[in-house]
Order: structure tokens, then C-alpha cells, then sequence
């Protein structure tokens, strides 16, 4: 079956980050320095080629530009300046558009104005809504309990409604992943009890992003900072859903402490706005290549979680310093941040929560059949004519 080529795949790809494929002439010394390309996964070289002939419906169904975690090596050794690890970032952009049913990545990848002005629609939809419920079923005056501007059982409705919404996304999505993937994206027959013995990748690189400590080049550091910062913020973010999703009405409660609930959303608040200080510090100073180049939504990923964690914490002090009217308001603030925040979830680069750890789970499941077909194959008789 022929394969089709897009010859306008490159200019496409330009509006996802990707400015430099031109440059590359296929020296392979990207793949050569990459801590991670190995013999069944050769990357970045292979995805560069594949851009750079149009063989669009070939990369769709790649995992490579998700097996990189952008250390940068490969862009600092590239003598032609084609910086193959930012194409690399860009294709997961297009990847995410990709996988997404609705389209709507697309748009917020390739316009900035689409996704700044979606968020703002969507906070000041949250913003009356919130106003309205509260000056309609209780006081501004009360935090929690009866009569209540907001209480927690209604928040928590609110965030588990948001929650069943933002799965439906993501399973969808990882579903459209799968199939493009496992299914056209490989002529092997995978068992299906390798998806079984392989399961245990899925949480390991989920809660672990270990695959990323592997990058580190500069050896005068005992550990590569970008891993550490990024885990902390990940940890952060993952504790505080769980904590808003499940236990919000004890966060809610007080002004006395529940230290039992409190103390992880303590220690995720420190991840969180440790990352965010970190990656904006890093953006602005651009000390490691992979932030010498920011995506409109690199930024507006690090500034939105910023506004949220810096609203969390005030409502937090307000209420526990008695504060209510103002801890309200800022609850209020702190939600028209939030909900566009998880509502963007599967169309942007927080994708990457799910995608990653999926694929190095596919990953590990296609090196296995791959082993496997190699074993039966090197086992049949060789006929001599």
C-alpha cells in the first residue's frame, strides 16, 4: 500500500515550534549522543527523516518523539544548528493535536490568541457562575459549613463533574494513542498477555519520570536538576488533584488544621510552586538548551499554574487567619484560574502526564514482541538448496 506524502508537512509543523528541519542533512550525530535512542528506537534521526520527506501518516504513528525527554544533547552536537530536540518537542505538540477527537489542540497550538482568549471566556464563565450560586445559596461572610458562600459539598460536585469530564478527554484520546500506535502503527503481532507482564512501566515512568534523570550531561551535578524540579512539580500537581478531588471537604474545614490532609498539600504546594519558579527562572535565564526556545503555550502553561498555586495559598491564609470575605473572593479567583486549567488538560502540554508514561509502556510492550519475533524467527531451519 502506497504511503501518502504531505509536502507541506514541514511548513505545518513550523506553527507547532519546529523552525530549523530544513537545516538537518541526516549526519546521525543526534541519535549517536542521545542517552535513550537505542536499537529498536533510533531517534531523533529517524523522526527528523520522516519529517523532512512528508511522511506524516508514518509519524502519526511513531513513539519516538515521546521516548525523548529533550535534554538537549542532541541539539548542542548538531553541526548544522537543526536543533532536532526542540522538532522533537514541536512533533509531540503536533502528537497531542493528533490524538485529540475535538481539534481543539490543534487551535491552541497553532494560535496563541485561540487559547489565551478560550481561557479567559471560560474564567469569567466560572467567575459568574460562582458568584451567582454563592450570593444566591449563602454568605459571603462564611467560608464552610452552613450557609456557606461556597461549601464544600457543592465544591466537591463541582470538581468531581470536572474530573468525570476531563477522563472522558484523556481515555478517549489515549484510546485514538493506542490504536495509532499498536495497532496501524505496527505490523508485529503483540500478545496480548504482554500488556499484562508490561503493565508495571505504566505507574514506574508515571511516578517515577526516572527515564528523564538519565539525561544529564553536565556530570559536575550529582543529579540532573530539570528531573528534580519536574518531579516535584508533577508529585505536586497529581497530590493536590487527588486532595481537591477526594478530600476537599476536609481541606475546607476549620479554621483548625487537619494536619492528617493538610501536610500533603503542604509538601505538594512546595513542588508546585517550586517547578513554577524554577521553569520561569529557567525560560528567562535559558541555562539549559531545552528552554532557550519557548512555545506560546510553554508560557501559558508555567504563568496560569502560577496564578493558581499563588491564589491557593491566599485563600488558604484568609481562612485560616479568620479572613473570610476575602478568603472567598480569592476562592473565587483561585477557581476561574483552575477550571480552564483542567479543561486544557488534554489539549496541552500537562498531556504529557499521560502520554509519556503510555508510551513507554507501548514502548516496552513492541520491544518485547519485537525480541520475541526475532527469537522464533532465528530458530526455524535454514534450507539449503
Amino acid at each position: 500500500m502506497a504511503t501518502r506524502v504531505n509536502p507541506t508537512f514541514i511548513d505545518d509543523l513550523d506553527s507547532f515550534g519546529a523552525e530549523d528541519v530544513q537545516l538537518c542533512y541526516q549526519c546521525g550525530d543526534c541519535s549517536t549522543v542521545c542517552p535513550h535512542a537505542d536499537e529498536v528506537y533510533k531517534f531523533p534521526r529517524k523522526s527528523m527523516r520522516l519529517l523532512q520527506m512528508g511522511l506524516e501518516s508514518k509519524l502519526e504513528t511513531t513513539l519516538e518523539p515521546w521516548l525523548c525527554y529533550y535534554c538537549g544533547q542532541c541539539s548542542e552536537q548538531c553541526p548544522r544548528d537543526a536543533d532536532p530536540g526542540e522538532t522533537m518537542m514541536s512533533l509531540r505538540r503536533w502528537l497531542i493535536a493528533r490524538y485529540d477527537f475535538t481539534g481543539i489542540a490543534r487551535k491552541f497550538f497553532k494560535s496563541r490568541a485561540t487559547e489565551v482568549i478560550t481561557i479567559i471566556v471560560v474564567a469569567l464563565l466560572t467567575g459568574v457562575f460562582m458568584l451567582y450560586y454563592g450570593f444566591s445559596r449563602g454568605s459571603i461572610h462564611i467560608y464552610d459549613g452552613e450557609s456557606a458562600f461556597l461549601p464544600s459539598p457543592f465544591i466537591h460536585k463541582f470538581d468531581l463533574t470536572l474530573g468525570a469530564l476531563l477522563a472522558l478527554f484523556l481515555i478517549f484520546n489515549a484510546a485514538r494513542m493506542w490504536y495509532l500506535v499498536m495497532i496501524r502503527g505496527t505490523s508485529l503481532k503483540v500478545p496480548w498477555w504482554l500488556y499484562i507482564t508490561e503493565f508495571f512501566q505504566l505507574p514506574w515512568h508515571f511516578f517515577t519520570q526516572k527515564r528523564y534523570a538519565e539525561c544529564e550531561k553536565k556530570r559536575e551535578h550529582a543529579v540532573y536538576m530539570p528531573w528534580i524540579i519536574h518531579l516535584g512539580l508533577m508529585l505536586g500537581y497529581v497530590t493536590m488533584l487527588i486532595l481537591v478531588m477526594v478530600f476537599i471537604e476536609h481541606l475546607q474545614a476549620g479554621p483548625d488544621i487537619k494536619w492528617q490532609v493538610h501536610i500533603f498539600g503542604y509538601l505538594a504546594t512546595i513542588g508546585l510552586i517550586t517547578g513554577t519558579v524554577y521553569f520561569i527562572r529557567s525560560r528567562f535565564k535559558k541555562h539549559y538548551i531545552q528552554y532557550k526556545k519557548s512555545h506560546g503555550t510553554d508560557w501559558v502553561f508555567v504563568v496560569l499554574l502560577f496564578i493558581i498555586v499563588l491564589t491557593g495559598m491566599a485563600q488558604h491564609i484568609f481562612h485560616r487567619t479568620g479572613l473570610y470575605e476575602a478568603a472567598n473572593i480569592t476562592y473565587i479567583i483561585h477557581l476561574m484560574s483552575v477550571v480552564p486549567w483542567l479543561l486544557r488538560m488534554p489539549f496541552s502540554k500537562w498531556a504529557h502526564l499521560i502520554y509519556r508514561p503510555l508510551a513507554m509502556y507501548f514502548a516496552a510492550i513492541r520491544r518485547k514482541a519485537v525480541f520475541q519475533q526475532e527469537a522464533v524467527m532465528s530458530s526455524y531451519p535454514v534450507v539449503v538448496k
